[in-house]
């Protein structure tokens, strides 16, 4: 009790003991009780005023209200920051065109040459056209 030990307690009861008497000092024990009891229902008292006075309960219900909003914007902002979740939800809405050109459509191909047509026939060539054509 205020920092003093059982010794130094006993020091104090011995002298009050020796000044006041075997007969004031119980009268003397009860009245510093009253004292300290009436010590602490006042302060407690100044403590429930100061508390109305400052509206300590509002202050702590807009802390609280701060202290949400502080959470909400946390977590929206995890999530924002969530480079994991975004990643894998991207890939999981990938159809099989990997590079994401699904708005390219492929370009038609330009006209193809036709197939030559393979026959047995033997082919005349134009210089000999020529050549039959002159007479020698």
């Amino acid at each position: 009790m205020f920092g003093m030990g059982f010794t130094e307690i006993l020091m104090i009861a011995v002298i009050a003991i020796l000044f006041m008497g075997p007969d004031k000092l119980p009268s003397a024990m009860v009245d510093i009780a009253k004292f300290f009891r009436s010590v602490k229902k006042t302060i407690g008292t100044v403590k429930d005023s100061l508390e109305e006075e400052m509206n300590v309960s509002e202050i702590k219900k807009e802390a609280l209200s701060y202290k949400k909003e502080l959470l909400n914007a946390s977590e929206s902002l995890s999530k924002a920051t969530d480079i994991k979740g975004a990643v894998s939800s991207t890939l999981s809405n990938l159809n099989d065109d990997i590079l994401g050109d699904d708005d390219a459509k492929p370009e038609a191909p330009k006209a193809a040459k036709e197939p030559e047509k393979v026959t047995f026939e033997k082919k005349r060539s134009n210089n000999l056209d020529k050549e039959d054509g002159i007479d020698v």
